[in-house]
């Protein structure tokens, strides 16, 4: 037996969504909510365009790009707009973890897109980006949730492209700054890095878009929480507050909680650097940690929000995989059962390991006080196991 921690986090929530609310969050902020009555009542539509207005400001989003919340999640946003839009040109999409890999399924298979180049690597790495054609439109995420890779740059995007970027940027979208001028189609969810609450997409549309969105018309049906025209013109209500569903009132009470939160402290800018605090106290953990790796190749694409170990030690990596993620779970049950880390587990289609959500909302001292947790979960394994 090894000597537990004394230490623990004073929010021990550490899952990669939904996420830790924000700082001293209760339930009395949302009192103001417009509850009882119609989304559509000026009231209601008056809350969701400052929704929209909030994001624009503390994201820096172009005045000519369109913002919308859609329903069901990022997954609604992305499959929305890939629904809509893709078909008019062949398509480039790029794969290195669980959610892009969906996307892939959604273009070739569902959509059955003649013309698809799929870009596909393991956990851990990413596809090589000068392969990458922008002239075809292109299908990726920013942050890879369930692998702990994003973006190193955006330098593989021209700005004279001929093909529109759909980018899932979920778990980046305040984490990094965003480069508006290459994205096209931008999708995230409010319960990720604002630690909002679940089932509802925000969608962002540049001009090129736009112009594709209202002279491309596919063949295929589309449900109607997917359309954005009426007869061909664009439903501008949709980018105004005037939701295609019903919206939970509680959720747009809670997102604009946390929004007003990131305004107060400034913006974009002030949620990264929270990010950047989380991922180097991990940083110095691993550097002085025997048998932790970082689970990306290299640094430059090392997640700031979901940030994923990887196990190095030799006695470990003798089990096969299913050993290794059961070992990976009984470790995280120590944990949890101390009240010292909820949800560190590897996505289940991830390599055995942990998962730590770095976002904004999540306090370095909390990421701190868990990491000897980590450690001491380990130990106690190993030392059962060996």
């Amino acid at each position: 037996m090894t000597a537990k921690p004394v230490a623990k986090p004073h929010c021990p929530h550490f899952s990669s969504g939904p996420c830790a609310k924000r700082p001293g969050w209760t339930l009395d902020v949302l009192k103001g909510a417009f509850v009882g009555r119609s989304h559509r009542a000026a009231g209601g539509k008056a809350k969701l365009k400052e929704v929209i207005d909030l994001h624009r400001k503390t994201l820096n989003i172009p005045d000519d790009y369109l913002m919308a919340i859609v329903p069901a999640s990022d997954t609604g946003a992305i499959e929305m707009a890939m629904w809509s839009m893709l078909g008019e040109r062949g398509v480039d999409v790029l794969v290195w973890e669980n959610f892009s890999n969906d996307w892939l399924t959604d273009v070739a298979n569902q959509l059955k897109i003649a013309d698809v180049r799929k870009f596909v690597v393991d956990y851990g790495q990413m596809p090589d980006l000068t392969q990458i054609d922008t002239d075809r439109d292109v299908v990726f995420v920013w942050n890879g949730t369930t692998s702990g890779v994003r973006l190193p740059h955006t330098d593989w995007i021209k700005a004279d492209r001929k093909g529109l970027t759909f980018c899932d940027a979920t778990s980046a979208v305040y984490a990094y700054p965003m480069d508006w001028a290459k994205l096209d189609v931008t999708t995230w969810s409010w319960q990720k890095v604002l630690g909002g609450e679940a089932a509802h997409g925000m969608l962002v549309l540049s001009p090129r878009a736009v112009a594709r969105l209202t002279s491309f018309k596919p063949d295929r049906a589309l449900p109607k929480i997917f359309r954005m025209t009426k007869k061909s013109e664009l439903n501008e209500g949709l980018f105004k507050g005037e939701t295609i569903n019903t919206p939970s009132l509680l959720a747009v009470e809670d997102c604009l909680d946390a929004l007003k939160w990131v305004d107060a402290m400034g913006g974009w800018a002030a949620t990264e650097k929270r990010c950047l605090a989380n991922l180097k106290v991990v940083e110095d953990w691993v550097a002085k940690t025997d048998w932790a790796e970082f689970l990306p190749a290299t640094a430059d694409i090392r997640s700031r929000t979901s940030i994923c170990i990887k196990i190095v030690d030799p006695w470990f990596n003798a089990f096969d995989e299913d050993t290794q993620k059961s070992m990976i779970k009984d470790m995280t049950k120590l944990i949890d059962k101390e009240g010292a880390g909820y949800d560190l587990a590897h996505y289940a289609t991830a390599p055995a390991g942990f998962r730590l959500w770095g976002g904004a909302t999540v306090e370095a001292s909390d990421m701190e006080a868990v990491l000897p947790w980590i450690d001491w979960a380990y130990r106690e394994v190993k030392a059962t196991k060996a």
